[in-house]
């Protein structure tokens, strides 16, 4: 008996990956349900839908645990039943900006690997100007003022909101110039994983913005994970800690919920189960969007609901993204030879579809970026509330 208490105590833990204090104080609130406003905000918005709800399923008598086998099919069955992974949306390339939505969204994500240099962002940019708000995700960043950077590309059009920054990991959000007045709430955050990653400019852990614009409550989370195919559980543990850290502290329990949230950055996350060579041989004949998204640890993760349940992200038919040769279109030729890997992603979760639509217009890499060894990526989102939630301010034209 005690062998099997010891045993669920570890999957238990394992499931909901918290630490031992909160642990403690979520064992002994879920099974009779008794979170009041503010400890069920602590959790984070979406700490129910993502570690999913064990009522019912773990019986308490006594000292411990009672469990029987059909109790443990039962769990079993209903972590499988309640994962929805991420799911695949096809992109429209054509967005009727200023008819057909009431916010459009330019976000960027890239791995600068140290490097910089103005005609890059204005390529990273790009000449298209489309888009209410611009946000833009970047990790290794050199020591420079790349706000000042980014504001002189976008300076006929779009004007700084917001900026999170934590180091080498930094993101930005511009709106449309005179539109300040449509912003209700704006909030930052940020939070690291550890390591010392920051002495070398390549810092771990997250930073995110959250803003009420023109009605639409949007939370933006850039994030850098740690590197290496083996570390896949490691990754799997820093997106759920930033997911129930960030905006955790000082949470106001009245506070509406997120209508959208938008993770975005090198999330390294790997293709796996195949080597190198043959992984550059489908990339070469245009078939690695069939064949290789299958191998995607980020997907394989999600779809065993260890991450990112419920979002949704363009198909990837874009090619891999790391790791280049800097300088070049060719992959990888150190003596590491690594496998090219879709690291750089975007991600988006609609939290309750009744209130907002979501299209995706746009998902694509830079290719024509040759600073470092990531290929950047971009999606252009445009989102429409319900006419019973009109957006407050119209279009405001550039």
């Amino acid at each position: 008996m005690l062998a099997v208490y010891v045993y669920l105590w570890f999957l238990y833990r394992s499931i909901i990956h918290l630490s031992p204090q909160k642990f403690q104080f979520y064992s002994k609130h879920c099974m009779s349900n008794q979170f009041t406003p503010r400890e069920s905000a602590c959790f984070g918005e979406s700490h129910g839908q993502r570690m999913g709800n064990f009522n019912g399923v773990l019986g308490v008598k006594g000292r411990g645990f009672k469990l029987k086998r059909k109790q443990m099919d039962l769990m079993k069955n209903q972590l499988v039943s309640n994962n929805e992974g991420i799911q695949t949306v096809e992109v429209d390339n054509h967005c009727n900006f200023l008819q057909n939505s009431d916010l459009c969204i330019c976000v960027v994500t890239w791995n600068m690997n140290g490097q910089v240099s103005y005609e890059d962002l204005v390529k990273l940019i790009g000449s298209s100007r489309k888009f209410d708000l611009l946000v833009v995700g970047l990790q290794e960043v050199p020591r420079k003022n790349i706000a000042q950077l980014l504001q002189t590309a976008l300076a006929e059009t779009h004007v700084l909101f917001a900026e999170a920054i934590m180091q080498s990991l930094q993101l930005y959000m511009f709106g449309l110039k005179n539109s300040e007045l449509l912003i209700k709430e704006l909030k930052v955050d940020k939070y690291s994983v550890g390591g010392f990653g920051g002495l070398i400019r390549r810092k771990k852990g997250a930073v995110a913005i959250r803003i009420n614009y023109k009605g639409i409550i949007m939370v933006y989370i850039s994030c850098h994970l740690s590197a290496h195919a083996r570390n896949v559980e490691e990754r799997n543990s820093q997106c759920r800690h930033i997911s129930h850290e960030i905006f955790s502290n000082n949470v106001n329990p009245y506070a509406k919920r997120a209508h959208i949230t938008v993770w975005l950055g090198d999330l390294n996350y790997r293709i796996n189960g195949i080597t190198t060579h043959p992984t550059r041989n489908l990339i070469q004949k245009d078939l690695h969007h069939k064949l290789l998204t299958s191998k995607d640890q980020l997907l394989q993760e999600a779809k065993r609901g260890q991450i990112f349940n419920g979002y949704c992200e363009g198909s990837l038919t874009f090619k891999p993204t790391f790791k280049y040769n800097v300088g070049s279109s060719n992959y990888d030729t150190s003596h590491k030879v690594r496998v090219p890997s879709w690291t750089d992603r975007i991600l988006f979760k609609i939290e309750d579809p009744d209130k907002i639509n979501a299209s995706l217009h746009g998902y694509k890499s830079v290719d024509d970026i040759y600073s470092s060894d990531h290929k950047p990526v971009k999606a252009h989102l445009c989102l429409t509330l319900n006419k019973q939630s009109p957006p407050t301010g119209k279009k405001i034209l550039p």
